[in-house]
């Protein structure tokens, strides 16, 4: 019979070592939620789909409720909410926002690097998606 004090609990709250919001995308990320008009609109959630020969995908996008495995970043101006699985291929991203000839985006750093792919956000629809 499996001993219940050693199953870890269950922490919601996302370390800094998990993921890193810098200031320059903190700031852009405030403003952007900033502007949603819609009530119900209560996070960001940054999620990770893909597989396959491209790799994986990483993205942003507005969310209306934290689901049961959400872990929450708690940031000045807005929440992000990660769910556990997705969180497993982004411990020690760090999301920046860079502004350069084409455009302007965010950008996932540090990514689980055996999962290859890209980083996308449809939260700022920047042209290319984010990493471009």
């Amino acid at each position: 019979m499996m001993n219940i004090a050693t199953i870890p609990a269950y922490q919601q709250n996302i370390s800094s070592e998990e993921i890193v919001i810098t200031d320059d995308a903190k700031a852009q990320l405030s403003q952007l939620f900033g502007q949603v008009e819609d009530d119900e609109i209560e996070a960001i959630r940054i999620y990770v789909t893909g597989g396959g020969c491209s790799g994986m995908t990483y993205g942003m996008t507005f969310t209306d409720a934290c689901q049961p495995f959400d872990k929450v970043l708690n940031e000045d101006g807005f929440d992000v909410y990660v769910d556990a699985v997705a969180l497993n291929y982004l411990r020690g991203v760090e999301i920046d926002f860079v502004s350069r000839p084409t455009g302007a985006s965010f950008v996932f750093n540090n990514v689980f690097a055996a999962t290859g792919g890209s980083g996308t956000c449809s939260a700022c629809g920047a042209a290319g998606g984010c990493g471009a």
